[in-house]
């Protein structure tokens, strides 16, 4: 490149956005031969991408340190600044961002380019307008031509990070600082793109990328951008103002500031600036300046001598240490190629430099950029293995540099670990792209270039991955182009955007799904709320006209249509009016709110009408009046089940007349309970146990939701939950009894079963007893008793025992051994003389039977004395389990045989009974109603119970109220306190009976 007249050399100066670059390609391109030299490799790479597509990828060529495009015969090259092939001769030339020729590292090259880069018919100089006033003096021929900003630039004072609005960048002079920022914003904004001189090039490209495609709204930024990057900014905020420059950390100075917030506004629309994290808001009089783009002009360039003496390494030293003899220029502080030359001068790389191109070749060694940062000596050893490989072998090791480039081929790791590795590579993509220090460099160049492309993709997954939530930035693009397509919504409701899981919406509620455990983004949250909103809409459109087929009514008080919970039940004016809340997010509003309402409301009224249908009718009946009408409305007010017990005084005054009336409103008189059997079908019992619970506990409280299902399974009685509040177990259609909950039917055939049993005089019955009966009017539990009730032993015992009956038991006596025939007769007086000992009832805690008792014999450590030979000879036998005879009575019943020819029942009773025979089974045998009535009912089956106890003959032995009770049927109190005196109970045995010796040994072991 030759130097011509400064004649044809001009200064396009002035602030950003005033289309310098956009003006100097054309100009280039107006040429038949061109170059143009960028500050940035990312810049050129955009430079070159718009040139190739205007001329053609073989007219354009592209130049970096660490890439290199040539075709065959470039006609236009676009190149960084240092990397500007200086020796090629074109039509016009063109510098770029000239002002950085202030700055401490580089500066020295863009002084150089201003002074010595022309071109034979048109040189332009583009840069900020305070470089006007230096060009002048060092080329005062030069025409410098200003021009004008497109568009406004205005002060938006403070903000905070979070606050700031859509399309804007964020300024920090760190990579810790830049990675805090994005990492605020996605939590808050969903996502951010980051550009650093660190990054590579290419992953530079893709994140810049990122965010002009819309993907992302905010851009977290070093003062890279401030750099030719054409972006759409609106706004540019500063969390920093201060910055290390490489030798100090500094303030940033109005220049610099106004080079980064010109960033902001593009073309013809305006921007704004301003501060962010606890930055300091500017000053008036910065302002004034950044907003006038009136700065300090520059009065001197970094400077360093260019043409260098090779013939030896302190020449070469010497050469470099020049100063300027222009007064504007100064000479720049040593850099890192300088740093290089003093390691290498002082090791055995200085003895290889012997002559004009080994000093020549050290230098461009020494050239190698510090990609990787580290220590001046660090780099000095690649540097010398480099040049001494050069000199020695003529290129560098095939088997190192692979090395090397092979330790950085792993695409794996963080952030920080991906981005040491492409420092890394850089270094190698630097030394493959130098003529002839390779063997093969055509590989080098492609392989390194691969390495460098897949690292710097996978760096750029790696910042999407952390900063960027793909859903926000699909969310926000959706809300931008309305062409967009609509969210698809499968069958589970999952809401998806472009293939990016949104959301599940459930009814008329959108759920935002959450992003790699992070914290939903309010930012993500609203986007998601409008892009979902039309189909919210659309459902409550859909429900107002759907049928009432498609609307559930859940047991936990939810209603659901088509599957999905719309609303749920709450307490209302009355037991069947309870009121309803949609379960619904903001975006169903107004017209569309009411409409859900009132067709949730409306389906509401219908289900209750109709599933209660007998129960609603109870209301107000037309035909009855007086206190059958009463009963009737107790009925209504309880759900159709009511326990006979709390209207048994009504029930009696009602004549067979309004019985009639009220059997015809479906309404049965049961033994225990008053009720409606078509109520009593799951449906109406789980409904009547919603309605209730919402007025009694709430919907959520134990047993609610569990007890239908318990009614669904067809079960006639389970065990009760002691959590569960009884009167759940009544509403849905059971009696509590004992341990067990029962069905109310149930119950009532039970007592069908039971009815006749008592009322049969087994003694007088012509032909053989029904299966149960029992002498004095009482029963045994038969297997269709236990059948019926899904129960036995103890659970069904719990269950007649709360029913008002009560048990005797009396042991069985085994048939006696041949041997012991004779004594039979003994036994039979024994039993005959004490039959209050065995036939009191359980609850009377009477004497076990005394043979029985005798006959439980357990190992003794010591023999009684007075115990026969054949005793204390014998061998002790484990005690066998004593049977029993259970025979249940009524309660408060005489349990003997005179008790079937007791009194007569009265007329109201009589008339008791045959109300509560309306359950009978058909086909079962009725007594003869000729002789004497038979025990009174239990309790529950007569108007009013009799507790057990009253009514006992006189007899019989009273109760010692003193007697402590057993705990169990089963377990015997102690008696040892209650027994009367041995003599007083003695019952004269034969001497020869079996039965003297054990009641001898009794007295003895007593």
């Amino acid at each position: 490149m030759t130097s011509f007249s400064s004649q044809s050399v001009k200064a396009i100066l002035g602030p950003t956005n005033t289309g310098k670059t956009h003006y100097a390609i054309e100009r280039m391109l107006a040429h038949p031969t061109g170059m143009i030299g960028l500050p940035l490799r990312l810049l050129a790479r955009e430079v070159y991408a718009r040139v190739v597509e205007r001329v053609g990828e073989q007219a354009v060529a592209l130049v970096t340190g660490e890439e290199r495009i040539v075709p065959p015969k470039p006609r236009y090259w676009v190149a960084t600044v240092e990397a500007m092939p200086m020796d090629i001769h074109v039509d016009c030339v063109a510098v770029d961002e000239i002002q950085t020729a202030t700055d401490f590292d580089r500066g020295h090259v863009f002084t150089d380019r201003i002074l010595k880069a022309r071109g034979f018919h048109e040189t332009l100089l583009l840069g900020s307008g305070t470089m006007a006033n230096v060009i002048r003096k060092l080329l005062p021929h030069a025409e410098i031509i200003e021009r004008p900003r497109f568009s406004q630039l205005t002060y938006a004072g403070s903000k905070k990070i979070s606050r700031q609005p859509s399309r804007s960048a964020i300024v920090a002079f760190s990579a810790r600082q830049v990675y805090a920022i994005a990492e605020l914003i996605r939590r808050e904004r969903g996502g951010a793109a980051v550009v650093m001189g660190a990054l590579s090039p290419r992953t530079r490209n893709a994140q810049v990328e990122l965010y002009q495609n819309g993907d992302v709204d905010f851009l977290v930024a070093t003062d890279a951008i401030g750099m030719g990057l054409n972006l759409d900014i609106h706004h540019v905020a500063f969390a920093d103002d201060t910055k290390f420059d490489g030798h100090q950390s500094r303030p940033l100075t109005p220049a610099e500031i106004g080079q980064i917030a010109g960033r902001a506004g593009r073309h013809k629309r305006n921007g704004s600036f301003g501060v962010t994290g606890g930055t300091e808001g500017f000053d008036e009089e910065l302002v004034v300046q950044l907003e006038t783009h009136d700065f300090e002009p520059v009065k001197v360039l970094q400077w360093r001598n260019s043409v260098l003496d090779f013939s030896s390494i302190d020449r070469l030293r010497s050469s470099l240490e020049k100063s300027p003899e222009d007064r504007t220029l100064t000479r720049v502080p040593i850099a890192t190629d300088q740093l290089a030359l003093e390691f290498l001068s002082r090791n055995e790389a200085a003895g290889m430099a012997r002559g004009h191109e080994a000093v020549k070749l050290l230098w461009e060694c020494c050239q190698i950029p510090d990609y990787q940062g580290i220590s001046p000596a660090a780099h000095g050893e690649i540097v010398t293995r480099i040049f001494s490989d050069l000199r020695q072998n003529v290129s560098v090791n095939a088997d190192w540099i692979a090395e090397q480039v092979r330790f950085c081929d792993n695409a794996e790791g963080d952030i920080e670990t991906l981005s040491h590795r492409i420092r890394q590579i850089r270094t190698w993509t630097f030394v493959a792209n130098r003529k002839n220090w390779l063997a093969d460099p055509h590989y080098w160049r492609e392989k390194t270039r691969e390495i460098e492309d897949r690292l710097s993709d996978a760096l750029h997954e790696r910042l999407t991955q952390r900063f960027v939530d793909r859903r926000t930035s699909v969310l926000l693009r959706h809300l931008k182009d309305k062409r967009m397509v609509s969210p698809e919504i499968n069958e589970r409701g999952e809401v998806r955007l472009e293939g990016h899981l949104l959301g599940t919406l459930e009814g008329f509620r959108f759920t935002l799904a959450r992003s790699d455990g992070e914290l939903d983004a309010k930012g993500t949250r609203t986007a998601a709320d409008q892009v979902v909103a039309p189909e919210i809409r659309n459902r409550a459109d859909r429900l107002a006209g759907a049928p009432n087929e498609e609307f559930v009514l859940a047991t936990d008080g939810r209603l659901r249509w088509r599957g999905d919970v719309v609303a749920e039940l709450a307490e209302g004016d009355s037991l069947y009016r309870p009121r309803i809340i949609i379960l619904a997010d903001e975006s169903l509003t107004g017209v569309d709110l009411e409409r859900v309402q009132d067709r949730l409301a409306l389906w509401l009224r219908h289900h209750i009408n109709t599933t209660l249908e007998q129960v609603m009718a109870l209301e107000a009946p037309a035909d009855v009046e007086g206190p059958a009408r009463g009963i009737a409305f107790q009925l209504f007010e309880h759900l159709g089940l009511l326990p006979r017990g709390q209207v048994s005084d009504e029930v009696k005054n009602l004549d067979q007349d309004v019985r009639g009336k009220m059997r015809k409103l479906g309404i049965k008189f049961g033994a225990y309970h008053i009720y409606l059997p078509l109520s009593l079908k799951p449906a109406p019992r789980e409904l009547a146990l919603i309605l209730f619970a919402l007025r009694n506990g709430g919907i959520r409280q134990p047993g609610v939701t569990d007890i239908p299902h318990i009614v669904l399974s067809g079960r006639t009685s389970f065990l009760v939950d002691p959590e569960v509040d009884p009167r759940l177990y009544e509403i849905a259609g059971f009696k509590v009894a004992g341990k067990r909950a029962v069905r109310v039917d149930i119950l009532e055939r039970l007592a069908d079963i039971i009815r006749p049993l008592i009322a049969i005089d087994p003694t007088r019955f012509q032909g053989e007893p029904p299966a149960g009966a029992a002498e004095g009017n009482g029963f045994r539990v038969t297997v269709e008793m236990t059948s019926l009730l899904g129960c036995s032993g103890e659970d069904f015992a719990s269950i007649l025992s709360s029913l008002g009956y009560r048990v005797r038991r009396t042991p069985k006596v085994a048939a006696p051994a041949a041997e012991a025939s004779a004594e039979a007769p003994a036994l039979d007086t024994v039993l005959a003389d004490s039959p209050a000992e065995v036939d009191a009832p359980a609850e009377d805690a009477p004497a076990i039977d005394a043979v029985a008792e005798a006959a439980v014999v357990t190992e003794a450590p010591v023999a009684a004395e007075g115990v026969v030979d054949e005793a204390k000879a014998a061998e002790p036998a484990a005690p066998a389990e004593p049977e029993f005879d259970e025979i249940w009575f009524p309660g408060g019943r005489r349990h003997n045989e005179n008790n079937h020819h007791g009194n007569r029942r009265s007329e109201n009773r009589r008339r008791d009974n045959a109300e509560g025979g309306e359950a009978k089974t058909e086909g079962r045998a009725r007594p003869d109603r000729s002789r004497p009535k038979g025990p009174r009912r239990p309790e529950g089956e007569a108007a009013a119970a009799r507790p057990a106890g009253n009514g006992r003959p006189a007899n019989t032995r009273p109760r010692n109220e003193d007697r402590p009770r057993p705990d169990h049927k089963n377990e015997r109190p102690d008696r040892g306190d209650r027994r009367p005196p041995r003599e007083e109970r003695k019952v004269a045995f034969d001497p020869d009976s079996p039965f003297a010796a054990l009641a001898a040994l009794r007295g003895k072991t007593e």
